[in-house]
């Protein structure tokens, strides 16, 4: 029966067998937490292949000297099987270099964990509530919502992988100002289709995408609305507007493979009071009073009056001025309904992510503080919530800008950009950078059969492999177990960078980043890529050699399981790794 504990795990394992050793021998006293222990690969490759901070972490709480601390776990570890050498380094470090056997081993908990290589308990099954995207239900999505799709779909995937359970969430933004313009937008639209010639004024919605509605309301009503006064039609029209709308969305975002578990209305929160709610708990807490709205920053309007207005205590939070959650008129700000949606949000779940873009990057500090008041008293005093700010992604073709879309009228849509380069490839290139960093997105450079080209790299590794075990079989070879102890210096260097997935998948998750996972695969392909060139000039160093059926067999193991860790991690990002190129 194959092995399927990974290196991590057996090493963690080793240091927590060597402090149980030590509490046994009275060195460490039993209730020490070892929460902050962490066995991981040293920043410094030559260092070792593995380091852990275990008397770096525990010899205060202990009351004795990290290096005394560490010669004692040095003297426990070096016992281990799996461990060649272990040293200290500095204060009280201790690094490890592992034998050729445990690389071997993991290469057994590849093959036999398989799709499941990487996951992780860590989340312990906390549910997470993702919400991403969250457009104005107004039009197609475009490559405005691109990037923050991309690393929410992509963040929920690598959550899931590392064993939380997720909720997928899209706020349907349908009670504001832009759904009554869309509304008015579709009515001329609908008096168009009657035959009316119209013109569509500025600050309405232009786009080809209404026609159709327009149409439909023609069919279904005909002249009824085309001369009624708005009150009778614009709750009906906002209505059918704003489904047509979000059936679209959910198109287009499909072509990138994205699904969201829940949609949330904005209308349906206000209709059942929930702000109302949120307010009333703010109150008792005395995060919200009655006050002066502030003036307006820099020249004051003519008009500008103070007014008294509901106004939650941001100044608390270092925020400059108290905000408002209410208008003039009695409507809730954008703010409030928002902080009231997250308060409903939080009773589904232990922890929330958003991802906005980062020109909301202004309003983080006070909904987080919303947040927190409104979370307080739950178990474990208030619920995490992280906001996640995406840079927007400038379009080039060639180096210049690119043309904007006919069907949307001012903008290029996700659907022409997926039909143009691929699902996969918009995907993995929006992961390619840090999420807060800018990015240009050039429709040429993206399908570029390059090294320099991220997408291209990885994808390029995987088909690599995918050809070396047809080619492996066409010449009577298969991957086998037989002989992996023939495998040399080389093998195990590609090996160690495989071994990484699994700690990647937790700090990724930890730090709520996917774009690690990207990176990484960058780092593997670069190491297969370098391991294929040496046989390039070394015939025996190939894959397969066509007088040592041991060590094909060997090394076509090798290849099998470097190719599963890359389809494990292109899993989490949503992209399907490539078979030929």
């Amino acid at each position: 029966m194959t092995d399927t504990a990974t290196i991590h795990d057996t090493m963690t394992r080793a240091v927590d067998a060597a402090l149980d050793a030590l509490v046994a021998a009275g060195t460490l006293p039993a209730e020490i937490s070892r929460a902050n222990v962490a066995v991981e690969p040293p920043r410094d490759p030559s260092h070792g292949d593995l380091a852990t901070n275990a008397a770096m972490v525990l010899a205060k709480p202990a009351k004795t000297n990290p290096r005394a601390l560490a010669e004692a776990l040095v003297a426990e570890l070096s016992n281990h099987p799996a461990v060649a050498e272990a040293s200290i380094a500095g204060p009280g470090f201790i690094n490890l270099r592992l034998a050729g056997d445990a690389w071997i081993g993991e290469l057994g908990a590849i093959a036999g964990l398989g799709d499941a290589y990487g996951r992780s308990a860590m989340g312990a099954g906390q549910t997470v509530n993702v919400e991403y995207v969250s457009a104005n239900p107004t039009g197609p999505m475009h490559m405005g919502h691109c990037r923050g799709a991309v690393v929410g779909d992509a963040l929920a995937g690598l959550l899931e992988f590392a064993g939380f359970a997720v909720i997928k969430e899209y706020y349907v933004n349908d009670a504001g100002a832009q759904v009554q313009t869309l509304a008015r937008s579709v009515h001329l639209r609908y008096r168009e289709a009657l035959g009316e010639t119209v013109e569509i004024p500025e600050g309405f919605y232009p786009g080809d995408y209404l026609i159709p509605i327009g149409k439909a309301l023609a069919a279904e009503f005909g002249d009824t609305y085309k001369d009624a006064p708005e009150s009778e039609w614009l709750t009906l029209f906002r209505t059918r507007a704003v489904a047509a709308m979000m059936d679209m969305i959910r198109d287009d975002l499909a072509t990138l493979g994205i699904h969201h578990d829940l949609f949330s209305s904005e209308a349906e929160l206000q209709a059942a009071g929930k702000p109302e709610a949120a307010e009333a708990l703010l109150r008792e807490k005395g995060l919200v009073y009655d006050g002066l709205l502030e003036a307006p920053k820099g020249k004051t309007p003519e008009d500008w009056e103070p007014v008294e207005l509901p106004l939650f205590r941001s100044t608390q939070f270092g925020d400059d001025q108290d905000r408002p959650i209410k208008k003039s008129d009695g409507s809730w700000t954008y703010f409030g309904a928002d902080l009231a949606y997250h308060y409903q949000k939080a009773q589904g779940a232990d922890a929330l992510i958003d991802i906005w873009g980062a020109d909301h990057a202004g309003t983080v500090k006070r909904i987080k503080a919303a947040v927190a008041a409104l979370t307080e008293g739950d178990a474990g005093g208030a619920k995490p919530f992280d906001v996640k700010l995406v840079q927007m992604v400038q379009l080039l073709r060639d180096g210049e800008p690119a043309k904007m879309s006919k069907r949307s009228g001012n903008f290029v849509t996700i659907a022409d950009m997926v039909e143009e380069v691929g699902k996969d490839v918009v995907r993995f290139t929006m992961l390619t950078r840090k999420p807060e960093a800018q990015m240009d997105f050039d429709f040429a450079k993206v399908v570029e059969a390059s090294k320099d080209n991220p997408v291209f790299y990885v994808q390029y590794a995987h088909a690599r492999i995918c050809s070396t075990l047809a080619k492996g079989a066409e010449a009577g070879f298969a991957p086998s177990t037989d002989h992996l102890g023939l495998l040399g210096e080389e093998e195990m260097d590609l090996i160690k960078v495989a071994a990484q997935f699994p700690r990647q998948v937790e700090a990724a998750a930890r730090a709520r980043e996917p774009h690690r996972i990207a990176f990484f695969l960058n780092d593997l392909a670069a190491a297969f890529h370098s391991y294929w060139n040496i046989g390039n000039d070394r015939i025996d160093k190939r894959f397969v050699v066509a007088d040592n059926a041991d060590m094909s067999g060997a090394r076509l193991h090798l290849a099998a399981q470097v190719g599963q860790v890359i389809r494990n991690g292109l899993g989490i990002l949503g992209v399907e790794a490539a078979e030929q190129l």
